[in-house]
């Protein structure tokens, strides 16, 4: 698949469309478990935080597909002259590529992360939105830093029984790559997306900024306002500091080309 280079990352320079016809170009059907597909996003706080986070670094380089989802990727793309062809958000990503998994005839998916009221949400639409779609299991982990041996055992073998043709993690970054990373070898799914957020805004339990400020590429913003203790190091101090890189990057390119 067409990527470039951004940071040491390999990130997606396809468009929606293009992205999920390559990998339905290269789907593996669920009893062919020989090729995997990790799909992660990068956006400037990932790439930020895991400037100071080896084994994060090491899950998104490990990636097969990481989505260009941030306005900020965007645009550094843009001043660095890389042909980046549009931000790829993990929701837009996720939603695209069910509805099209559920008109090729469906697909078994499984769950993983947050809490069973949003599993149960996400079932419930899944279930009247694709019925092509068969959730074959959901799994909310202990809330906790890290998942001690006991932890990884009952969620890899949750996850074995079901047999799923995708596994969707929603455990927040750095926390659900890491650990895609570290059992991606015992999880015998074709395809594997960290994708975080995605399971609050499917599920309805929290509002994915209007389509309107999307456009602009201010999608970050009314979230910022509505969870700014949450999401002040995200926006006040990840953002800054990448915009800074991308500046410095740019200057760097200036002087070698002179």
């Amino acid at each position: 698949m067409k990527t470039v280079e951004l940071f040491g990352y390999d990130i997606i320079s396809l468009d929606r469309t293009q992205l999920i016809n390559e990998i339905f170009f290269t789907f593996v059907t669920r009893h062919d478990t020989s090729s995997k597909i990790f799909i992660a996003c990068a956006n400037p706080h990932s790439i930020v935080v895991a400037s100071k986070d080896f084994l994060f670094k090491k899950a998104l380089q490990s990636t097969d597909i990481l989505l260009p989802d941030g306005s900020g990727i965007v645009l550094a793309a843009k001043v660095l002259g890389l042909p980046i062809q549009e931000k790829i958000a993990g929701y837009d990503f996720f939603y695209s590529f069910t509805n099209e998994l559920n008109t090729k005839g469906g697909a078994r998916c499984f769950f993983l992360g947050s809490t069973d009221h949003v599993l149960k949400r996400i079932t419930t639409r899944m279930e009247n939105e694709f019925p092509n779609i068969e959730i074959c299991g959901v799994y909310s982990p202990p809330f906790k830093t890290e998942f001690d041996d006991e932890d990884n055992r009952k969620m890899i073998s949750a996850i074995e029984q079901a047999k799923p043709d995708v596994l969707w993690v929603g455990m927040t970054a750095p926390k659900q790559e890491k650990w895609i990373y570290k059992n991606r070898n015992q999880l015998n799914v074709p395809l594997i997306g960290a994708i975080g957020a995605v399971f609050d805004f499917y599920a309805g339990t929290k509002k994915r900024s209007s389509e309107i400020w999307i456009k602009l590429g201010l999608e970050w913003l009314p979230r910022f306002l509505r969870e700014p203790r949450r999401l002040w190091e995200r926006n006040l101090k990840s953002t800054p500091i990448f915009l800074w890189w991308v500046l410095r990057e740019k200057i760097q390119a200036k002087k070698t080309h002179r």
